[in-house]
Parts: structure tokens; C-alpha cells; sequence
């Protein structure tokens, strides 16, 4: 097989991530105790301040927890004082001290793709808080280059491959969100591989679309990549 670039995200595809922020969600609504609105309908209220959100202030646990107080504030049935704001914030600021959990199966799989490819991280969210994990994981050292940017689309690919001089043809973007991992990627021209997690984030999950020249793979497990590459 000739020598491929393999960019492959990080979040919910090499540790898990989202478990974390459902469990802040969890203690939110428990805090909130709305009398008539259920955790479902918390949590679509919720993922309209979130989408909002996003395109001005990015993702991560510090935007989480101004998320989560927005929507308290706006679904609150009594008083709201400083220490109910600041109990709000804590939930996701408890996220940045659980432990980080890799995905059983990644490491030695990416210690099989690194010995024949190149390999590229790719990730979303805060910088400080995506190198943390990065670190904490111990996976860096199978890349060649690491990028973390406020969000992963078309332009952003584009940009990432014509930086590092990448073939498009020869290029495979791995992850688990169709939203900022799979059709972007493909829709820019590239190659990509789904891996689904059960957990995946409401907000990143589309339907999978081919609009571009590249194949689309879907697998099983991160573990099933070593049949592929």
C-alpha cells in the first residue's frame, strides 16, 4: 500500500468525551428541578444556546459551563443568586478533572498506522484544554502533526491539506461525527472513514453524504482500521 495521510480526530474517537459532558447534563436538570420540562426537552433548549454559542465562543468545558448557565437563567422557577450560577458552572468545570479514558484498542492501532503512514491530529474545541488531553493521553507522539482549531469544515480541511501538502487522493479523515469529521472532509475532496460512537454528540450527528470524488469506509471499531491501513 502506497504511503498514506491518515487525519484522525480525537474526541469520542481516540478517548471518550461526550459521556462526560452527559453526566454534567444529568446533575444540571437535577439542579434545575423543572416542574414541568423533562431532560429531553431541557436538553433541545439547551442545544439551541449551544449551536448559538458556538460560532462565537467554540466548544469545551469552559463554553459548556456559560451554556449551561444561559440556559439556567432562562428556565430557573425561583430566585437566582451567585451561588446558583456558580453551582451551574461547576458541573462542567468538573469535566476538566475526570480521568481520561482512551478507547480500548487505539493505542496499539495507532502504533500500527504510524510504523506505515503519516499520521495527523485533528481537533476542535479550546486549545489549552485540547492539549491537556492530548498530553494526558500519551497518543502524541504517533503524529507527525497536530492541529486544533475552533471548527472543523470544508475551509478548514482544505486549509490543513494544502498546508501540509497533502494528496487529497491519498488522504483519509478518520473519526466518529459525520458533522465535523466526515462530510466536511469529504465534501473537500478527501477520502474518510466513520467510526460510530453510541455516545456521540446530538449536535454532531448528520446524515453521511458523499458530495465529493473520495470513498467513504464505515467500521465497526478504531481497532478494524489495521484490515484497512
Amino acid at each position: 500500500m502506497s504511503r498514506l495521510h491518515l487525519i484522525v480526530d480525537a474526541d469520542d474517537t481516540l478517548w471518550e468525551n461526550n459521556i462526560y459532558f452527559e453526566r454534567a447534563f444529568d446533575e444540571f436538570v437535577a439542579y434545575l428541578e423543572h416542574s414541568t420540562l423533562n431532560a429531553e426537552e431541557i436538553r433541545a433548549i439547551l442545544d439551541e444556546i449551544e449551536l448559538a454559542n458556538a460560532r462565537a465562543h467554540g466548544y469545551g468545558s469552559l463554553n459548556f459551563g456559560r451554556n449551561l448557565q444561559q440556559c439556567y437563567v432562562k428556565l430557573a422557577e425561583r430566585e437566582i443568586g451567585a451561588g446558583d450560577l456558580e453551582t451551574v458552572k461547576g458541573f462542567a468545570l468538573r469535566i476538566l478533572e475526570e480521568s481520561l479514558e482512551i478507547i480500548p484498542g487505539v493505542a496499539e492501532t495507532l502504533e500500527h498506522l504510524s510504523a506505515r503512514h503519516e499520521l495527523t491530529l485533528f481537533t476542535k474545541g479550546h486549545v489549552d484544554e485540547q492539549k491537556l488531553k492530548i498530553e494526558r493521553s500519551g497518543l502524541g507522539a504517533f503524529f507527525a502533526h497536530t492541529a486544533i482549531v475552533k471548527e472543523k469544515d470544508v475551509a478548514g480541511y482544505r486549509q490543513l491539506v494544502s498546508g501540509r501538502g497533502m494528496d487529497p487522493a491519498l488522504t483519509w479523515m478518520i473519526g466518529n461525527s459525520p458533522k465535523s469529521d466526515i462530510n466536511p472532509a469529504l465534501e473537500a475532496g478527501l477520502n474518510a472513514v466513520f467510526i460510530p460512537h453510541a455516545r456521540t454528540w446530538t449536535l454532531e450527528r448528520q446524515d453521511l453524504r458523499a458530495p465529493g470524488p473520495g470513498r467513504l469506509l464505515v467500521l465497526r471499531s478504531f481497532e478494524d482500521l489495521q484490515g484497512v491501513f
